[in-house]
């Protein structure tokens, strides 16, 4: 049975970090990464953006040189899943069958895209935007004519998707069940502002819709069926409508987790030697008052891995890095500091007509994070007030003339 010191189930940002990491810190063990895809690590974000609209080749978005990592002697089983794993013998059954024992494990799978539970979800032209094959599949059949396109999802995969395809010319609708898009993570304000621009771009953007089913000829979808009993054509439709934490062998092992998998401070799971980190793993964040939570960032998989890295070397320190957002979508750049769970208060500064403003949100007084529009200042300021906890005079706070750093 082959074994590794340390095992990283998981090949994007964070299982990439963690054995990054773990040779930055002096790690001279034997370190295993096993990845679902057939590709070495690569960057998520770009694929419903740079990559899909061709700005950005694939050997563009790896993380590493493939070179990297054989150089690292770090070693990669790719196009293998995790279906077992058996934390009292420290061993893993591989979905070929066979089996690699582990003296520390990292789970780092992220998330399955959530699939559509009614009927025609299965048909063909049906994709979600996760992985390289989702878009180059989607890639492939807008070179050979694809031109409806109905987007399912108001969250920021389904808007970057939408905002790259009208762009490309294509006819874009986008449908949401909710009164308004982005609205679990953002204020009204930053809603409606984006509705509006991508209205303006030309999306048939409609909010408050319930999709009955998916229609088809038998193989291929040919449209929406919406509750109320319209038909929208598509040839094509993209689902972004959140991710299911891909943790089931690890709960299957006993590992505490109701939304992904229960993690400590130190990114430990309930499990000895099993560590989780990114997209599916639930900690108290301290920037959300301490509620259980998982983050879908970027950031949070790189902290979360550089943090684990270090523990293994000896230098456990809790997580309490700070939660930071970005979303492209046109001309537009939405930077995003600290998480406004639960803000009772929303302060504007600058013009959203004049598409560079910010929405600062405030709880009992305290900011407690920022949306920033076409607003690096703002962002880079207002990072601090998050920190600080400060509680500014809301005059000032509004003024866009009033530098942030002025308020911590």
């Amino acid at each position: 049975m082959d074994t590794a010191d340390v095992v990283i189930v998981g090949a994007g940002h964070g299982g990439a970090q963690c054995a990054i990491a773990l040779r930055q810190n002096g790690f001279t063990g034997t370190v295993t990464v096993i990845g679902r895809e057939p590709e070495h690590p690569y960057e998520r974000p770009p694929l419903s953006k740079e990559y899909f609209a061709r700005e950005k080749t694939f050997d563009r978005l790896y993380i590493r040189p493939p070179t990297f990592w054989a150089e690292k002697e770090i070693d990669f089983k790719l196009g293998t899943e995790v279906t077992k794993v058996d934390p009292a013998a420290k061993v893993l059954t591989l979905s070929n069958g066979q089996a690699f024992g582990y003296g520390t494990l990292v789970w780092a799978t992220g998330g399955d895209p959530r699939r559509l539970s009614c009927s025609g979800a299965e048909l063909a032209g049906v994709h979600a935007v996760r992985t390289r094959e989702d878009c180059d599949t989607l890639m492939a059949e807008v070179d050979a004519g694809t031109r409806k396109i109905v987007v399912i999802g108001g969250g920021y995969i389904g808007l970057e998707a939408a905002a790259v395809l009208s762009k490309m010319g294509l006819e874009v609708t986008l449908l949401e069940a909710l009164p308004r898009v982005l609205a679990r993570v953002a204020g009204e304000e930053l809603s409606a502002f984006y509705q509006k621009e991508h209205r303006d771009h030309g999306v048939d953007l409609r909010t408050g819709v319930a999709v009955d089913c998916l229609v088809g000829d038998g193989h291929r979808v040919t449209g929406v069926k919406l509750a109320d009993g319209d038909v929208i054509a598509a040839e094509a439709v993209i689902v972004g409508i959140g991710i299911v934490p891909a943790v089931g062998p690890l709960i299957l092992a006993g590992a505490s987790g109701a939304n992904g998998v229960d993690v400590d401070e130190y990114c430990r799971t309930t499990l000895p030697d099993v560590y989780a980190i990114g997209d599916c793993a639930a900690f108290a964040c301290d920037y959300a008052g301490g509620t259980v939570m998982r983050v879908e960032s970027v950031q949070n998989a790189n902290d979360m891995a550089t943090c684990v890295a270090k523990a293994i070397c000896g230098d456990s320190k809790p997580y309490k890095a700070f939660p930071w957002f970005w979303s492209n979508q046109y001309d537009l750049r939405l930077q995003t500091a600290g998480i406004n769970l639960g803000f009772d208060r929303t302060v504007i500064r600058g013009n959203p007509e004049e598409r560079a403003f910010s929405v600062v949100y405030l709880k009992d007084g305290k900011v407690v994070a920022l949306d920033c529009v076409n607003a690096v200042k703002d962002y880079v300021q207002g990072r601090k007030l998050v920190e600080a906890g400060a509680a500014p005079d809301l005059a000032a706070l509004a003024d866009a003339g009033t530098p942030l750093k002025e308020l911590v």
